[in-house]
């Protein structure tokens, strides 16, 4: 009778301790994700749906993008009308036709595409858009800028069911390909005669997430140049030392570069300008030496080398300037050097002005746009220009007046990075935002177009 007790006993802790370890890992995971809202007509899950069509490239889904945003525009109201500059590579654009057509028009522009994501490096799937129990939501392009694109059919909707009707005639631009440089998405649709008919006279695209309180506002952007610079000089033996061989002129060409890379670093560590607003230089891939099945000949100097590097120059640089110090000092000729330039986007409008926007009494918008952020309840930091490349370079070139806003705050930079996330209610407070600045922007009367 004691061994059948002493058998039950331990039966029952050993069922118990199962029972425990079973649970467990439910138990975390509840802990860990909740489901989509049930509510499926809100705008957080319409948000979640459009993160889950990928359009990551190299192959974006740019169909199952523009069918999903024009139902929704078409949902509350708004005209829709599809163009194709390029086969398979669909701009959707959207409008809310104003009292006073004769008024130059606002335009809410933002990317369908997105970068592509690594899934063994994120915690959630990135395309799954996942939201956590503490309501951080992660998906590539949560915050690069699918965010914007639905926050802005979304502060319409509230403002159409306030029966708010703008003055102004506002038009939202869904383009494809910026992340790979926009030329087939936004440079085309600058140049076309379906942009000039919008009389465009304000225009804000993506900005970036700010880590502190203060929404991040900027003005300019900075031109990406890819440089390659090529070496020639005559082979030899491993073992010899002589003047003018291509690995030496190319070392010779990367120790001036990173010279002038530390001084412009010195002035950004000295406080003396931001890193926007300094030329970087950042080497990105060198190709030298002779293969061999078992890597490279070792003991042979090559005939040929060549590096690549992003540039990246503010619109106060001089190109001119970066173009002779290129030739002269980084690939002259005398030293058997060649070299390649590709700049990706204009530097200068068509007046050959720098590519800014005043942020000053001179651009009647931005005492606009500052009143309409003070009245949703948010600050905003000093206007920067942007480290990276929007597709705002395009209108700017155009000169009509971008301004750089994403409406994220308390929330860290993750564009491009592992396990992008945007919290839910930054999300929703971003709706509000935009609500504010719509109505704004779109009841101002003044006529701007001689500016």
């Amino acid at each position: 009778m004691s061994n059948f007790h002493l058998h039950y006993r331990l039966f029952s802790v050993t069922l118990y301790l199962l029972l425990l370890l079973l649970s467990f890992p439910l138990s975390f995971s509840q802990s860990q994700y909740v489901d989509d809202e049930p509510d499926q007509d809100s705008p957080v899950s319409r948000f979640q749906r459009y993160l889950r069509i990928k359009t990551a490239h190299p192959d974006p889904d740019y169909a199952s993008a523009v069918a999903f945003l024009r139902s929704q525009a078409q949902e509350i109201g708004l005209h829709t009308q599809i163009l194709e500059f390029v086969t398979g590579k669909p701009l959707l654009l959207v409008t809310w036709y104003g009292l006073d057509p004769s008024l130059p028009s606002i335009l809410l522009n933002s990317h369908m595409d997105s970068v592509p994501a690594e899934p063994s490096k994120w915690v959630h799937p990135p395309f799954s858009a996942v939201r956590t129990s503490d309501g951080k939501i992660f998906a590539r392009g949560s915050q690069d800028d699918k965010c914007i694109a639905i926050q802005y059919l979304e502060a319409i909707r509230n403002l159409r069911n306030r029966d708010f009707v703008p003055v102004r005639t506002i038009h939202i631009s869904y383009v494809p390909d910026e992340e790979i440089g926009g030329s087939d998405g936004a440079a085309k649709f600058v140049q076309s005669k379906e942009f000039k008919e919008l009389n465009v006279g304000f225009m804000m695209d993506e900005g970036q997430a700010s880590p502190g309180d203060e929404f991040r506002v900027f003005y300019a952007d900075r031109s990406p140049w890819s440089l390659i610079i090529k070496a020639k000089g005559s082979p030899g033996h491993g073992s010899r030392m002589y003047d003018n061989s291509a690995m030496e002129n190319l070392m010779k060409s990367v120790e001036i570069m990173t010279r002038f890379r530390e001084s412009q670093f010195e002035i950004v560590k000295a406080g003396e300008a931001a890193n926007s607003e300094v030329i970087s230089v950042n080497p990105v891939f060198v190709n030298a030496g002779t293969p061999s099945p078992t890597g490279f000949v070792m003991n042979m100097q090559p005939s040929e080398a060549e590096a690549g590097f992003d540039l990246r120059l503010p619109p106060t640089a001089d190109p001119d300037a970066m173009r002779r110090r290129i030739a002269e000092e980084w690939a002259p000729a005398r030293r058997n050097m060649t070299y390649q330039i590709l700049e990706k986007g204009p530097i200068r409008d068509y007046l050959g002005s720098p590519l800014m926007t005043m942020t000053n009494a001179s651009n009647p918008w931005w005492a606009v746009f500052k009143a309409a952020i003070s009245d949703a309840g948010g600050k905003l930091s000093k206007p920067e220009i942007l480290a990276t490349t929007t597709d705002a370079r395009f209108m700017r070139q155009m000169r009509i007046p971008v301004l750089g806003f994403s409406p994220m705050i308390n929330t860290p930079i993750l564009l491009h990075d592992h396990n992008e996330f945007l919290s839910d209610s930054v999300f929703i407070r971003g709706i509000k935002v935009y609500e504010s600045l719509i109505s704004a922007l779109s009841s101002f009367q003044e006529d701007v177009s001689s500016q």
